[in-house]
């Protein structure tokens, strides 16, 4: 579903300019992604995916911003016709939602928790940077010419599964999402916890991560 007349009306160009922003860093690291568009009343919430793949966790962006008056929106599209819709346009805060529907994302099938998120106190912005960056250089050296796709997918899923130093078991995948997608400053990073499911939130965004399902 999409918004009711195929048309995103965001509540001021500023508003639009960062939903911009936050689409196009995601591109970056994800440049086959989706971005999954859920909107009710005049909240815009969209979520994407910088960590996801078999054996990795499921790392969740999400950058809520305001509507111009209400919306019912709930669609999955891709980040690169998302992207080539804010070229096209003219006005000053609407965009026009992509007809087509992503394929292949099973991550947004995958809802987090609403409610029952208990604190776990604070990581310094600086913490997930140093380790979004350990993790960025591990893969790049691990991810040569020779190394095939399974293999670049297990290194993966094994540095951004594996714990930010100092935390007791937040994945460094939040930390790189973090990162890439902008939200990280100079202040702490607030962590909550839901059954299996991590959230760390700052003034930009929050990212919400959730380890592979043990079979």
């Amino acid at each position: 579903m999409s918004a009711d007349d195929g048309t995103l009306r965001l509540a001021d160009p500023d508003t639009l300019a960062d939903l911009v922003t936050f689409v196009a860093r995601a591109r970056r690291v994800d440049p086959d992604g989706a971005a999954r568009l859920l909107g009710a009343g005049e909240v815009l919430a969209v979520y994407v995916s910088p960590v996801h793949g078999t054996g990795a966790p499921t790392v969740l962006g999400l950058r809520t911003l305001a509507l111009a008056g209400p919306h019912r929106v709930d669609t999955v599209v891709p980040l690169t016709a998302l992207g080539d819709r804010f070229a096209r346009t003219t006005a000053g805060t609407e965009v026009t939602v992509p007809p087509m529907v992503a394929t292949g994302a099973a991550w947004a099938g995958v809802s987090p928790p609403r409610g029952g998120w208990a604190p776990m106190g604070t990581v310094a912005a600086s913490v997930l940077a140093a380790a979004a960056r350990t993790g960025i250089e591990e893969v790049a050296a691990g991810a040569g010419a020779a190394a095939g796709a399974p293999a670049v997918a297990q290194l993966r899923a094994a540095v951004w599964g594996r714990a930010v130093p100092g935390t007791p078991d937040l994945p460094a995948g939040v930390a790189f999402a973090a990162d890439a997608l902008g939200f990280l400053a100079d202040d702490d990073v607030t962590v909550f916890v839901s059954g299996p499911w991590w959230r760390a939130t700052t003034g930009r965004g929050h990212v919400l991560a959730r380890q592979p399902l043990l079979l």
